[in-house]
């Protein structure tokens, strides 16, 4: 619940924007909520959950300079990559037997495995072995990624889906391929299975692995204020963090209230599709902005929180709860 006065007199106290490609308008608009001093913007008032291990620190500042109270908590770590010896283990593999088919999913990932490549001594020799594989890039990130490092992407799906990469693969027929698909952050068990299930030779690249936090604190001050109602919106941006998150609350016996809270008054915000799939699988509803990114999950909340607000009159100005 938050309470702030005056918020509909600044926001006009009409209906939430459009969330379609802003107008020379909507874009001067955009500039001026930037522009405003926290205590003035758009989610002034409001307290927001930020669950992310990743770029925490840059979703967190973009939340507090449009006003919004920001608990941290990252419901993940992520194994640093030059101490994986999984990945060590994947990359010798494909060094040693080169695959016909690579899937790069994540720029970070992939730049992070050439990377820790490079500390092992090993990444001229995985550069070389993966210039004569057919590339397939999940989105424009990635096939940024993959060309800084001097490769060449063979096709990446404009909807920016692993869906969308699979149906491909299957149509094309992957019976007897070898396929390394890079993993980042889960195993991604329906996309490797249903290339396995297609006859395929599955290498499981573990860019990046997630573990349960050390700290556990903050995981469950988040989930105490969440149930208590305190949080106006709980913010997704991996759906290894959302299946964490669930899977903290079911081990203290509050699963239950968690996704009653999410599925009524405070508002799940994912950063896309996947990142939702843990929190649909238990009926919680979340919003998603048309862009998978940073920028337009704030915007979307610029817009959605301030929507949400109930007002009443009080000594002559409109108090929001």
């Amino acid at each position: 619940m938050s309470w702030t006065v005056d918020r509909l007199a600044r926001h006009g106290g009409g209906a939430a924007p459009s969330r379609s490609t802003p107008t020379r308008a909507g874009t001067r608009a955009m500039y001026d909520e930037q522009e405003q001093p926290p205590e003035h913007g758009p989610l002034a008032g409001f307290t927001v959950g930020v669950t992310a291990a990743r770029r925490a620190d840059e979703l967190g500042a973009l939340l507090e300079r449009r006003g919004a109270v920001v608990l941290h908590a990252p419901a993940l770590r992520i194994v640093p990559l030059a101490d994986d010896s999984e990945l060590l283990a994947a990359t010798k593999d494909i060094i040693g037997q080169v695959p016909d088919i690579a899937v790069a999913t994540t720029a970070i990932g992939f730049r992070g495995w050439v990377e820790a490549a490079d500390g092992w001594g090993l990444g001229e020799d995985l550069l070389a072995r993966l210039r004569g594989v057919r590339i397939l890039a999940r989105g424009p990130k990635v096939k940024g990624a993959i060309r800084a490092a001097g490769l060449t992407e063979e096709w990446s799906p404009a909807s920016e889906s692993l869906a969308e990469v699979l149906d491909r693969l299957l149509e094309e027929g992957v019976d007897g391929l070898r396929i390394a698909v890079q993993l980042h952050g889960e195993p991604l068990p329906g996309f490797v299975e249903s290339l396995r299930a297609g006859g395929a030779e599955v290498v499981g690249v573990p860019v990046y692995r997630w573990l349960p936090p050390e700290d556990l604190g903050p995981v469950d001050r988040l989930i105490d204020a969440t149930v208590a109602r305190a949080l106006d919106t709980v913010t997704f941006t991996s759906a290894p963090a959302a299946a964490s998150l669930l899977s903290r609350a079911g081990e203290r016996g509050l699963l239950d209230e968690l996704v009653a809270a999410l599925g009524h008054d405070v508002l799940p915000a994912c950063v896309g599709p996947v990142t939702a799939l843990p929190l649909q699988a238990r009926g919680i509803d979340t919003v998603q902005p048309e862009r998978f990114r940073l920028g337009p999950l704030v915007q979307l909340l610029c817009r959605e929180l301030p929507s949400r607000a109930r007002s009443l009159p009080v000594a002559g100005h409109r108090l929001e709860i």
